[in-house]
């Protein structure tokens, strides 16, 4: 049983994740949770300062739609660093 923590050790420690390269950058899950959160804003203003300009109503959900497909993504990032971060 000891052999096989030992092993499992040594495996975590040289194995790459993309999590830990970018924790090891400074980046934190609450800076992800914090993009995540800017996203849905920007989404929201996006579709609505389009809509302003008098663009057709669907080009307006398109570009809400494009920023708003970010948040999932970076909240996703988020649990993933808070994994790390254990």
């Amino acid at each position: 049983m000891k052999m096989k923590k030992e092993v499992q050790r040594a495996a975590d420690a040289t194995a790459w994740t993309p999590m830990r390269v970018v924790s090891g950058w400074g980046v934190r899950s609450s800076h992800a949770y914090m993009a995540g959160f800017a996203a849905v804003a920007i989404s929201f203003l996006t579709w609505l300062i389009s809509r302003g300009k008098g663009d057709s109503k669907p080009q307006s959900d398109r570009w809400g739609l494009f920023i708003g497909e970010w948040a999932p993504t970076l909240f996703a990032i988020g649990i993933a660093l808070k994994h790390e971060e254990k």
